[in-house]
């Protein structure tokens, strides 16, 4: 058996704004964006060499999806976004005015600071070491 996480659902205010969020402040690319009915959209939205898994941007279609959005895993981290370069992704995401909640950190799996998306969404910008078995990039 082969399985794989494809997709992660991110619920959005709006699609044009996520867009360009993930694309000109974090540098992610615009994979595909498919009008849908509805006036719904199929947006995805990958960081540079990211081969296996990707962010589906779904736009709240009811009240109950609004009140998530910037809370999707209740105030925890929700996302980490790896990188073979941690201070050259921290010092381009500081001047893009990315907000860090959490300053980077050492810590034993690797280098680490926590940021927030447009909505309040926490990532961990992480480069892991070089020796940790799962996390190598």
């Amino acid at each position: 058996m082969q399985q794989r996480i494809a997709h992660i659902a991110l619920v959005v205010k709006e699609y044009d704004e996520a867009i360009q969020f993930y694309t000109e402040k974090l540098g992610f690319t615009l994979i595909e964006d498919t009008p849908q009915v509805d006036g719904k959209r199929w947006v995805i939205v990958a960081p540079p060499g990211a081969g296996e898994c990707s962010l589906l941007l779904a736009k709240a279609a009811n009240e109950q999806q609004a009140a998530s959005i910037g809370n999707q895993t209740g105030g925890r981290v929700f996302l980490f976004l790896f990188t073979d370069d941690f201070w050259r992704d921290y010092n381009t995401m500081i001047a893009r005015q990315i907000h860090f909640i959490r300053p980077p950190k050492q810590e034993a799996y690797g280098m680490v600071a926590v940021f927030e998306d447009l909505y309040g969404n926490r990532w961990d910008l992480l480069e892991p070491n070089k020796n940790n078995k799962g996390l190598n990039i």
